[in-house]
């Protein structure tokens, strides 16, 4: 169910590294074994035989809706309850989560499994919201990194979404590292359906697009372009002015949870 493009070849040290940096990078330090999160719910979906990813719900109530989220490669569930409660305000569940090899989750995560384990992580997020009486009202966010499994999901999973948020998304995923690998490898990214770009052309559920003007990691073309590659009648594309990869959130913090809580409104 998975992308169709064989991405083995990217799971390589150089890449890695510089991918997932809490799982592999020296520079980070190890995670805590016990759950950080008091204030959501902890989950944990299976992926393969004995590798689970943790997951964590924070609930405004089960007659809102929920949004599914997967977050950047710096980040892990434990460092979204600050922000939960800005979800919360605008009436709206939150669910994250996180990578192999990232807080509570086991295993190790590379380019490939990134977008799998996106699959059985939907399956278990949707027995959660069924077993729970939650309303069928799903969302699906990817900030930075997670902008590919959100991407992915919603490439096949769209006809049971309200709706796909994409926040400092990468249209050309990650382009800037294809310098390590062989040119016959970067035109199979480029032809296949590995890209956000491409896979984004034949989603047509209503789609989010936010950026910051000066983002030095993933530049605003990079937003702009999966605006304008979506294939959704209904679409919105706002750049936070002024503001960098990690800090739009904060400078325009009016704006951008406005923006979530107006387009969760309109078409949950």
């Amino acid at each position: 169910m998975s992308h169709e493009t064989d991405t083995s070849f990217m799971d390589i040290p150089e890449i890695l590294e510089i991918v997932f940096p809490i799982a592999y990078s020296p520079l980070y330090f190890p995670q805590p074994s016990e759950d950080p999160v008091s204030s959501a719910t902890t989950h944990f979906v299976e992926v393969e035989g004995g590798v689970r990813i943790g997951c964590a719900m924070w609930v405004r109530g089960t007659e809102f809706p929920t949004i599914l989220y997967f977050h950047g490669n710096g980040e892990t569930v434990a460092d979204h309850e600050w922000l939960a409660q800005f979800y919360l305000e605008k009436g709206v569940n939150l669910f994250v989560a996180d990578y192999r090899g990232y807080g509570l989750s086991s295993g190790k995560p590379t380019i490939s499994n990134l977008l799998k384990d996106c699959h059985p992580v939907y399956d278990g997020f949707r027995r959660v919201i069924n077993s729970g009486g939650f309303k069928d009202s799903v969302f699906i966010m990817g900030r930075s990194l997670g902008s590919m499994p959100a991407v992915e999901l919603a490439y096949h999973r769209q006809g049971e979404v309200k709706g796909l948020i994409i926040e400092s998304g990468s249209a050309n995923n990650l382009h800037r590292l294809w310098g390590f690998l062989e040119d016959s490898a970067k035109e199979k990214l480029s032809s296949g359906t590995f890209l956000n770009k491409d896979k984004i052309k034949t989603v047509s559920i209503p789609t989010c697009v936010i950026h910051g003007e000066y983002d030095q990691i993933l530049p605003v073309q990079e937003g702009i372009e999966m605006y304008e590659s979506s294939g959704a009648r209904d679409k919105d594309l706002l750049i936070i002015q002024g503001a960098d990869h990690n800090d739009l959130m904060i400078r325009g913090h009016k704006q951008y949870f406005d923006k979530i809580g107006d387009f969760i409104s309109q078409y949950s």
